[in-house]
C-alpha cells in the first residue's frame, strides 16, 4: 500500500509541461506517480514517452483513448479521416517499441492507497477510456458508470476532459486531475495529490512563452507553433469545453 500518489493526466506530447510538474517537490516525494492516459498524442510523442519510462517503477501508466488510437494509427487500423492531424503525425513518428508499449498499457488500474482503500485509476471512466463524465453529470449516468465497480472501491480518479474537479457522487469520491499539456480554461499544468486520505488539486505554472518556443523548435510537426499557441496557452475555455463535451455524457439539456 502506498501513502502518497501524484496523479498526472493528458500530457499530450508536451515535454516542457511534464518536466515542470515532475520537478514539483511533492511529485518527487510521492511514493508513486500515476499517469491516467493520453501521454503521447501531440508534438513531442517520443520525448514524452522516454521521459515517462525513465521514471521506472516510480510511475504507473494507464491507457487513455488517445494512446489506444495512436497505436491503431501506427498499425493502419484507425480511419485517417477521423484522426487529428497532429495525432497522425505523432503515430508516424513512434518507434516500434513505442507502439507496442502504448497498445499494452492497462485500463483501468486499481490499487490500495492509504487513507482511501481501493482506488480505481482510469482515463474516461473505469468501463470506457473514451467515456465523458463532468462535474455536473447527472446521478443516473454516474450510477451507470459505477455499476460494475466493487462496493469496496470508493474513489475514482480520472482524466480525459482536461478540466480538474473533485466531487462526491453517491458516497464515492471522484477526482479529475485535469491536464498537464492541453489544459482548458487555465494555462499551466493541473494535477492531483492523494496523501494520507486527503486530496489536493494542484496547479503548476511555468514559462508558457518559453514552452511554446521550445516545443515549436524541437518538434518536427509542421503546424506546431499554431498547435502550441492554442493548446499550451489554453485558448479553449472551460465553458467552451463543457458545452462541447456535455452532450457526450448523455444529458438531456446540453
Amino acid at each position: 500500500m502506498v501513502t502518497s500518489v501524484a496523479v498526472l493526466s493528458d500530457i499530450h506530447g508536451v515535454l516542457p509541461a511534464l518536466e515542470a510538474v515532475l520537478d514539483e517537490p511533492d511529485v518527487m516525494a510521492a511514493d508513486l506517480i500515476v499517469v491516467t492516459g493520453d501521454h503521447a498524442a501531440g508534438p513531442q510523442p517520443v520525448e514524452v514517452l522516454d521521459r515517462l519510462r525513465a521514471l521506472g517503477d516510480k510511475a504507473v501508466l494507464v491507457r487513455g483513448n488517445a494512446d489506444r488510437e495512436l497505436a491503431e494509427m501506427a498499425r493502419g487500423e484507425f480511419p485517417a479521416d477521423q484522426a487529428w492531424e497532429v495525432d497522425l503525425w505523432a503515430a508516424e513518428h513512434l518507434r516500434e517499441e513505442d507502439v507496442k508499449f502504448l497498445a499494452e498499457l492497462p485500463h483501468p488500474v486499481t490499487m490500495e492507497v492509504d487513507g482511501f482503500g481501493k482506488v480505481v485509476f482510469c482515463h474516461g471512466t473505469p468501463r470506457d477510456d473514451d467515456e465523458v463524465v463532468l462535474v455536473d453529470t447527472r446521478l443516473d449516468r454516474w450510477a451507470e458508470v459505477f455499476a460494475e465497480l466493487h462496493d469496496d472501491v470508493r474513489t475514482m480518479v480520472c482524466g480525459h476532459t482536461h478540466m480538474p474537479f473533485m466531487r462526491l457522487v453517491d458516497e464515492r469520491l471522484v477526482v479529475n486531475s485535469g491536464s498537464i499539456g492541453m489544459p482548458y480554461g487555465r494555462a499551466g499544468s493541473s494535477w492531483a495529490l492523494l496523501h494520507s486520505g486527503q486530496v489536493q488539486l494542484r496547479h503548476t505554472p511555468f514559462d508558457i512563452d518559453g514552452a511554446v518556443d521550445r516545443v515549436t523548435r524541437e518538434s518536427g510537426y509542421h503546424d506546431c507553433r499554431a498547435w502550441a499557441e492554442h493548446y499550451i496557452r489554453a485558448v479553449t475555455t472551460d465553458a467552451e469545453a463543457v458545452r462541447t463535451f456535455g452532450p457526450r455524457d448523455g444529458r438531456v439539456d446540453s
